[in-house]
């Protein structure tokens, strides 16, 4: 049967091109400086009355290391989603100019510059990442030995002494780094590559408990263990956070994996059990449990007021539109205000405003990763990208879940906001393996004639 003309025409017609929007990056990028400067600018005029000195000095450091990150991106990944390297920028100048403001009002000055310092070795490995993983598929064969390697980088930290009463730091001399950071991204990489190979097996029912079909035993035996060796050094550290952030990311790339609500809900269960018997067996999350159900308990008892009452504080004075940046009092939270609670200063000095602003931000990266992961046809990259993207949402979720007090305090950190090496390095690397990866999702497909 002769094909008709007009569907030889149409496909014989060369295909759309595909825009590369990488003008749109550089606008964007460049708003994203500009608005951190900006910032910067208003903490000194707030503060002093004038412009800081080295305003022009902050601005040509965070404008270059934009820039180098960009042009990478035109370069190895013209591809990629417009939209994920000025976010991650501008949440890293918020970061900077908060911390900075931080600085200025407590003993401890110099945090920013240290930060500075830790976003530019997260900017070279955003540039590294982009240049050597040319395909995400190849991370699918270093599975099971960067789950093993995530596995010692967890456990390395009991031979440490505690710091703020958690094992979760390792610290030499002057210098001090957090594993579980690295460790969350090879975790991902492991969970996205065994269950794309099992998927089917999993969605496959065995063994009926009560209202639940189950998976085979052999089949999701593998990964449970592992997750659950994870946690279990997790507990001994008495990191609830981090804990709480790897049994998230499990059920959620599980439910992805095999499209069964139920997981959800046998995930809320088991995470609930968890948690309880976590608070009542560690004395370190009992009191932080404490603190949440009765937040102003300490200021009756004649103790003052603690972190999560001063963070409370702290948002209901800064209203709708704050007071300016540098007229606020969040560091009365004391030594967490960069760290864990570095959001209540957001949320006083830049008012709710702001604070949905930020939220905004973080919801618009969680979901152009989602968008890449849906977009992508292998089934690997599919999890790891909603697996990154979930991370970071798992993670503003459990410290603004803490810092407004819907949730007992975990200790984590605001993604590329708070002070804090480790974790802002992990941020732009888990930034640049989405980038990578919308790449080859929005890369047009080669013609016939370039095929051949």
């Amino acid at each position: 049967m002769a094909t008709p003309p007009a569907v030889t025409r149409a496909a014989a017609r060369p295909s759309r091109p595909v825009p590369t929007r990488r003008g749109t990056e550089l606008a964007l990028v460049l708003a994203a400086v500009l608005t951190a400067v900006f910032g910067y600018v208003e903490v000194g005029v707030n503060l002093d009355g004038k412009v800081p000195a080295d305003a022009a000095q902050y601005g040509a450091a965070l404008g270059v290391l934009a820039l180098l990150a960009h042009a990478v991106v035109r370069w190895r990944a013209r591809y990629a989603d417009p939209l994920l390297l000025p976010i991650a920028v501008l949440l890293n100048g918020i970061g900077l100019v908060v911390i900075y403001r931080l600085d200025r009002a407590s003993s401890g000055a110099g945090a920013a510059s240290t930060q500075l310092l830790w976003s530019s070795l997260g900017v070279a490995l955003f540039i590294l990442v982009v240049l050597l993983v040319r395909d995400h598929r190849r991370l699918q064969r270093y599975a099971y030995l960067g789950a093993l390697v995530a596995l010692v980088l967890l456990v390395l930290p009991i031979f440490f002494p505690p710091v703020y009463g958690s094992r979760i730091w390792i610290v030499i001399g002057p210098l001090s780094f957090q594993p579980g950071e690295f460790a969350k991204v090879l975790l991902a990489v492991f969970f996205a590559a065994y269950l794309a190979v099992h998927r089917d097996a999993l969605a496959l029912t065995g063994r009926r408990v009560w209202r639940w079909q189950l998976p085979r035993g052999r089949v999701l035996g593998p990964v449970l263990l592992i997750w659950a060796a994870f946690v279990g050094v997790l507990v001994l550290e008495t990191d609830l956070g981090t804990s709480l952030l790897f049994f998230g990311l499990f059920v959620v790339m599980l439910y992805v994996a095999t499209a069964r609500t139920g997981w959800i809900a046998i995930g809320l269960v088991l995470a609930a059990v968890g948690a309880v018997t976590v608070g009542w067996l560690s004395p370190h999350v009992h009191s932080r449990v404490t603190d949440w159900l009765d937040p102003l308990g300490s200021i009756a008892a004649g103790k003052g007021a603690n972190q999560i009452a001063q963070s409370l504080f702290a948002f209901a004075w800064g209203g709708e539109l704050g007071t300016g940046l540098g007229n606020g009092h969040s560091v009365l939270i004391g030594f967490a205000a960069k760290s864990d609670f570095i959001l209540a200063t957001i949320g006083e000095e830049l008012g709710l405003t702001g604070l949905i602003a930020v939220f905004l931000l973080y919801a618009l990266l969680v979901s152009r990763g989602f968008r890449t992961g849906i977009a992508l046809r292998d089934p690997f990259g599919r999890l790891l990208a909603i697996g990154l993207a979930a991370i970071v949402g798992l993670q503003v979720f459990v410290v603004a879940g803490g810092v407004l007090g819907l949730i007992p305090l975990t200790g984590m950190t605001l993604p590329f906001v708070a002070q804090g090496g480790s974790s802002v390095v992990t941020n732009w690397i888990i930034v640049a393996l989405l980038v990578r990866m919308s790449d080859i999702a929005r890369r047009p497909a080669p013609l016939a004639s370039e095929e051949s």
